[in-house]
């Protein structure tokens, strides 16, 4: 990761910048040790000295590779950790600097990121102090730098107890969000919502509690003469299929005032020349922006994946004023309008629409979270395997969730590429934010700041939202009514500093800096409207399902939102991740280990994870299968939601479930478990957001068939409905044409399961409904009539036949009896497979391609299939 930090930053900035200007990673050997004097150096004598340490890093995985701590994911080691998150830290670098850099007039020493309470000193002097993680820190070094032996100190002071006397000093107290088990802070005075720092470090109901500190973004030294270029930003005036008229914007730093020209090139996807123009600036000392219209004639536009294609321009801008010390920098951007569109219906309720280009998308995709615990062990190759996996599984935007940290460039560069949007929270992840202190709202301005002028220049991005959850928990959790009984004064206090912030400060930063992205002021909310969470306006978080009261997934069908953020149901990662993590000993649903691996209600999640599993499939009979039915009942259950929200489209415009990733080898509710393989659920998203897709939604006893088209041209196709027993004798056909509408979802028929069955027995017959071009089936879905626990299903003698077909290796499966939940895997390694968890019915081939480092004989020795029969047995 130090070596990746190192390099990639390197390129980068060798781009950005010509030779006058120097800006390169600060090549340092880092160490680190607890602070002398600290606390905890009574309990931890072994952290005293000074250790090799990692930059990027963390003290977590510093103290990891020391070998002073076990692996905080193996086994059960959390709360024996938290002393880390109470600890002082001191981090040092020495480093020496060139001539070149030492002669130039202007040197700034660049944190990208220090977690978080920070006391920055060079050679012995202060620098700055810093308090919030999500923000890039500078200060001027010129005149303060050796050629030999210059030496960098960081101490960062524990969150805890920097803000836990004055939290409990408070009279009343704002709500947190997750209150530690550990006894490291009360439970009734949490700091986490004080503190500028991802809010998952103190725990979630998917993550453990390790309360990081330490660098854990690059650090640079940059310096210059004569001027610099310090920002390229393009505004889009319009666009169209036939022209744009841009502003390019060009912020310059000058040292002195003086006359200079300003050139900008765009060069087109292929890297030709598409415009260059050159106008004069008189650049007065300090910052200032100089904007450069550009048009150009039949522009290549950036569409979100399966629109269009992912066309992306370079622009070059270069500011030279006639001597040696003229200045570059580049960008790569792509072209695009975006409308967040809220129009009134007749009934009252209001749309929830992303518009790009002018095309009205259904949003398909699920929310991320971060990738792990230690967020500098996470690399670009991580990052394009979560995000591919996304756009494979047909999704086209995600939701960057509030609770952890702005993503590195690479992410949003990726989600440029394979043509995901990209739902961007500020990092606010719950409970109730300080916002009547002037100094924490500058701070988050600030921050805002940062974070959109880094990102502004990705057509991924499409809508910054203020936070998650904070509006509906005081208006729907009892947030705001609790406070308001205790202290009402206060309580006044707390709301208007939250419009105060959210509703004023973030929308403004945006509206300045954010070239057109819109902003939403909460998720879920109205914008500050009356309801938080309303199903006629504005976006939805629905936890009726899985949490309170934990209705059954049926109940998916009764709510139809504008748009839905969030919905999801757990499930237990792929046995083989779990490999290291949970010994075969302790793979019990009550173990120790097992229950520190599910951060649901403090552990007890498992059985709300039961209860769901025991009413469609019963009983498990032992752990494999249990983690084999969480798959299988989430799969199933968040299928059921998607294609409802589809099926409601234009009234829904979107489905996002809960959620892509994993930040740890956990129970969770994501699609993508945290060594990346795919759960069930995953595999049925690639089918269930497919851009032409059936919806065949069976609820109190009535069967609804409808067909979805999210392209832009028509669908001329074939739909076909077949009710058959179980051992695939054929009770009813029928078969239509049809012209699907482009971006639509077109309802063919409701049918009573009078209507299907006649005299059948529902514990022995389903339906299967087909969308056909030609031969192809495009989609297909399996309406069953009573719930699995109840039918009587045979025991399916599952076929497989392994074929070459050029250089692909593919397995063809066939049952003559129905057999539901099919999963393919592999003793003792790991394949690529493109289709899995998918239900096989009767005499009809399955036929799934494998990719894996193994040869043909060691595939088929290795292959294991199972069903839901297996698992539950009769």
């Amino acid at each position: 990761m130090k070596q990746w930090a190192w390099v990639s930053g390197l390129v980068l900035l060798l781009a950005l910048h010509a030779l006058p200007i120097a800006a390169a990673p600060l090549q340092a050997q880092w160490s680190f040790r607890l602070l002398p004097g600290n606390a905890q150096l009574k309990a931890h004598p072994e952290a005293a000295d000074w250790r090799a340490a990692s930059v990027p890093g963390s003290v977590h995985t510093d103290l990891l590779a020391a070998r002073l701590i076990p692996d905080p994911y193996a086994g059960a080691p959390e709360a024996a950790l938290q002393w880390i998150g109470l600890a002082d830290w001191e981090y040092k670098a020495r480093f020496d600097v060139d001539a070149a850099t030492l002669a130039r007039a202007h040197a700034e020493l660049v944190f990208e990121g220090l977690d978080t309470f920070a006391e920055v000193s060079l050679n012995g002097r202060p620098l700055l102090r810093a308090d919030n993680s999500h923000r890039t820190w500078r200060a001027p070094v010129a005149g303060q730098l050796r050629p030999r032996g210059n030496e960098l100190r960081v101490v960062f002071r524990s969150p805890i107890t920097t803000l836990l006397p004055g939290v409990q000093a408070m009279p009343s107290k704002i709500a947190g969000n997750y209150p530690s088990p550990y006894g490291d802070e009360p439970r009734d005075a949490m700091v986490g919502n004080f503190v500028r720092k991802p809010g998952y470090h103190f725990g979630w109901d998917w993550g453990p509690r390790y309360v990081t500190a330490g660098i854990w973004r690059p650090v640079r030294l940059e310096s210059w003469n004569v001027q610099r270029i310090t920002d390229v930003a393009v505004q889009t005036t319009a666009l169209d299929a036939q022209r744009a008229a841009l502003q390019v914007q060009v912020e310059v730093e000058a040292a002195a005032a003086r006359q200079a020209t300003v050139q900008v090139e765009m060069l087109d996807p292929e890297g030709r020349v598409a415009a260059t123009v050159t106008q004069p600036a008189a650049l007065r000392a300090g910052v200032q922006v100089v904007s450069v219209p550009v048009a150009l004639a039949k522009p290549r536009r950036w569409w979100p994946v399966g629109q269009g294609e992912q066309a992306r321009y370079t622009i070059r801008a270069r500011v030279d004023g006639g001597t040696p010390d003229a200045v570059e920098r580049s960008i790569r951007t792509g072209l695009r309008t975006v409308e967040l569109r809220r129009e009134d219906d007749a009934k009252g309720g209001q749309g929830f629409a992303f518009v790009i280009n002018g095309v009205p998308i259904f949003a398909k995709g699920a929310n991320v979270i971060p990738f792990d615990m230690f967020p500098a062990r996470v690399d670009p190759a991580r990052i394009r395997r979560e995000l591919t996996a996304a756009r494979d599984a047909n999704m086209n935007m995600l939701r960057n969730w509030g609770g952890g940290y702005y993503e590195d460039d690479a992410f949003f560069d990726i989600a440029d590429e394979l043509g995901l949007l990209v739902w961007q929270d500020f990092m606010f992840g719950g409970g109730m934010q300080p916002g009547y202190d002037p100094a924490f709202r500058a701070n988050v301005v600030a921050e805002a700041r940062d974070n959109v002028r880094r990102l502004r220049r990705h057509p991924s991005v499409v809508l910054w939202c203020g936070n998650n959850e904070e509006e509906t928990a005081w208006k729907d959790w009892g947030h705001g009514k609790d406070l308001k009984a205790a202290d009402p004064v206060f309580a006044a206090k707390v709301w208007q500093g939250y419009v105060d912030l959210f509703g004023n400060d973030l929308r403004q930063v945006v509206g300045e800096e954010g070239l057109g992205v819109p902003y939403w002021s909460s998720s879920p909310s109205n914008d500050l409207d009356t309801v938080a969470n309303d199903s006629t306006r504005g976006d939805k978080h629905y936890w009726q399902v899985w949490g309170n009261p934990a209705l059954p997934v049926q109940a998916y069908l009764r709510e139809t939102p504008r748009f839905m953020s969030e919905y999801g149901l757990q499930a237990w990662p792929v046995l083989r991740t779990l490999d290291g993590i949970i010994p075969e000993s302790e793979r019990q649903v009550d173990s120790t280990t097992v229950r520190a691996h599910q951060k649901f209600m403090a552990g007890e999640g498992n059985q709300r994870l039961l209860q769901y599993i025991e009413r469609e499939f019963g009983t498990p009979r032992d752990f494999a299968d249990f983690v084999y039915l969480s798959q299988v009942m989430q799969a199933e259950g968040i299928e059921l939601a998607a294609l409802h929200h589809r099926a409601s489209r234009p009234y829904t415009m979107g489905s996002l479930y809960w959620q892509l990733n994993d930040v740890w080898p956990g129970a969770s509710w994501s699609s993508i478990d945290h060594a990346g393989r795919w759960k069930a659920l995953h595999f049925h998203a690639k089918r269930f957001f497919a851009d032409h897709a059936v919806a065949a939604l069976r609820d109190e006893g009535v069967t609804r068939v409808s067909l979805l088209n999210d392209l832009q041209q028509p669908l001329q196709a074939q739909w076909r409905l077949r009710v058959m027993d179980v051992e695939g004798r054929q009770i009813s056909k029928q078969q239509h044409a049809v012209v699907v509408p482009a971006l639509s979802a077109l309802e063919v028929g409701r049918f009573a399961d009078a209507q299907l069955l006649g005299n059948a027995d529902p514990a022995r017959t389903v339906a299967v409904v087909d969308l056909l071009q030609g031969t192809q089936v495009l989609s297909r879905q399996v309406v069953y009539f009573a719930a699995a626990k109840e039918m009587r299903l045979p025991k399916a003698k599952i076929e497989t036949r392994w074929l070459q077909e050029g250089d692909d290796t593919v397995l063809e499966l066939r049952s003559a009896q129905l057999a539901r939940g099919v999963w393919v895997a592999f003793e003792g390694f790991d394949a690529t497979l493109d289709d899995n968890a998918f239900d096989l019915v009767p005499g009809e081939v399955v036929r799934v391609r494998v990719s894996a480092d193994a040869d043909a004989q060691a595939l088929k020795d290795a292959l294991r299939v199972r069903s839901v029969i297996d698992a539950v047995g009769r």
